[in-house]
């Protein structure tokens, strides 16, 4: 096996009271050409309904699930981020949302782009309401490239020469050129700079803030395309109310050359090893 897809991976999903769109990225998940070693949903709130999708995919998922729930404060993605980064127990860390279904070799194309230095920023492809809704009632993985309902025409190839020429060339400076339910980092990468910053509350920037502080402490950021494609499931947008702050947040880490955020990543830690937690969570389970 390649150095790169022995690499030991987590994969984070964040999910917030979408059960039907997380049961269908995970079955997504469960067809991958090459498996993450653990699967951690960060949940930022979701109710009774979301755990028991979990429990039920657990009895047959190939990899071990950890669910990791907050309680519903409000948009709070950097905060139940940094406590799924926390009870990762390996070194590589991809990050998507649990509104998208994967390629089947999203896992692989991102384990073939890790290196050292770097971190790794995807894009989406869009799908419309009609096609979102067919693949949730039928809970269908598979997409076919020219499908109606598709958008993005570029985003849906997986060409692998093409990913390794555009990995360093496709807008390596501009922390706009990201989303964050695509993404993937070295663990220890995210501890130098204390993970996201829980400064932000509401929709937006989070990511962007944290490819700042990333750069600044020397990283480089490549780009995934052309591979590590990901559907995304039609939902009306969330609230932006919040915007405004944390475009100030942002602003200030660029101003500042920010590497470390006070409000983060590192008190989580200690609080419980991540194998201890699983078992917890198996324990909870079988005894009701």
């Amino acid at each position: 096996m390649d150095m790169k897809t022995s690499t030991k991976s987590s994969l984070i999903i964040s999910t917030y009271n979408w059960p039907e769109a997380l049961r269908l990225c995970l079955l997504s998940v469960k067809g991958q050409s090459v498996l993450p070693d653990e699967v951690i949903i960060a949940d930022d709130g979701s109710t009774e309904q979301t755990v028991q999708v979990i429990d039920t995919m657990r009895e047959t998922f190939p990899v071990r699930i950890i669910h990791i729930w907050q309680k519903d404060e409000g948009f709070q993605l950097s905060k139940i981020r940094n406590k799924a980064i926390a009870s990762s127990s390996c070194d590589y860390i991809i990050q998507i949302d649990g509104d998208l279904v994967l390629h089947k070799h999203f896992i692989k194309d991102h384990l073939e782009l890790s290196k050292r230095g770097t971190f790794v920023a995807g894009s989406r492809v869009l799908m419309d309401q009609h096609l979102s809704a067919k693949m949730l009632r039928q809970q269908k993985t598979s997409v076919q490239l020219f499908e109606p309902g598709l958008g993005n025409l570029c985003n849906r190839f997986n060409i692998s020469w093409l990913t390794r020429y555009f990995a360093d060339r496709y807008k390596p400076d501009d922390i706009f050129a990201l989303r964050g339910c695509n993404m993937a980092f070295w663990k220890e990468d995210l501890v130098r700079v204390n993970g996201y910053n829980e400064c932000f509350h509401g929709w937006g920037r989070e990511d962007n803030e944290i490819a700042v502080r990333l750069l600044n402490s020397g990283l480089r950021k490549r780009a995934i395309k052309f591979g590590g494609i990901v559907f995304h499931i039609h939902h009306s947008e969330a609230d932006r109310g919040g915007c405004r702050d944390n475009d100030e947040y942002l602003r200030y880490a660029m101003q500042e050359k920010s590497v470390y955020c006070s409000q983060g990543l590192s008190q989580y830690f200690n609080v419980l090893d991540p194998v201890q937690r699983y078992e917890n969570e198996l324990s909870l389970v079988a005894n009701g």
